[in-house]
């Protein structure tokens, strides 16, 4: 990595390589320590992902109920500083039961900084979609498949919105759905657990 950073410096790219640092100095510091989840921590967290769900999003336990699978993602943690990354776990569940176990992560470069955990479910509501994530080894939003963010204003609910699409996504932290959020770009890997 030194050298790579020396690079970047020697080729007026300073900028660019005090960014990269300092998001490293950042994310080594003030992200919590990563480990891999046991079967049993992701499905807790996923459980509590989905009540919280209810809870905050009208008509959102419906919604769930008629999707062919629901990949549940909870505290799917984001941090950056110029560079940023997440990386989460959680759990595909079809028929309400758990069937495998998936990772997402993401990379982004732009303004930012700070951290935030949130919550991401993706709802399968067309077979075709599900057979697909499924049989990829490493499916990626927006590329493997398009992927519709569900965002509903304050006082909707979801059963008013009409879905179309074969793939939707909610993204949502303590206080509900968070506008203007997204997952385009971002990888999802088949976990053994």
């Amino acid at each position: 990595m030194k050298g790579k950073f020396l690079v970047l410096a020697q080729k007026g790219n300073l900028k660019l390589a005090l960014a990269v640092c300092l998001t490293l100095t950042f994310i080594v510091c003030f992200v919590p320590v990563s480990y891999a989840a046991t079967a049993k921590q992701i499905e807790a967290g996923a459980d509590a992902a989905l009540k919280l769900f209810y809870e905050r999003v009208k008509g959102g336990k419906e919604l769930l109920q008629k999707a062919k699978g629901v990949l549940i993602l909870p505290g799917v943690f984001k941090a950056g500083f110029g560079v940023g990354a997440e990386y989460g776990e959680g759990a595909l569940r079809v028929g309400g039961k758990t069937v495998e176990y998936y990772s997402i992560a993401a990379g982004s470069i732009g303004f930012q900084i700070g951290a935030q955990k949130k919550n991401v479910i993706l709802a399968f509501m067309d077979d075709g979609a599900l057979k697909k994530f499924r049989a990829s080894s490493g499916w990626k939003a927006g590329v493997d498949g398009s992927v519709a963010a569900i965002d509903v204003g304050a006082g909707a609910s979801v059963d008013t919105v009409k879905i179309n699409d074969p793939i939707i996504s909610f993204i949502f932290g303590q206080r509900g759905l968070m506008a203007n959020a997204t997952i385009e770009g971002a990888k999802f890997t088949k976990l053994v657990r």
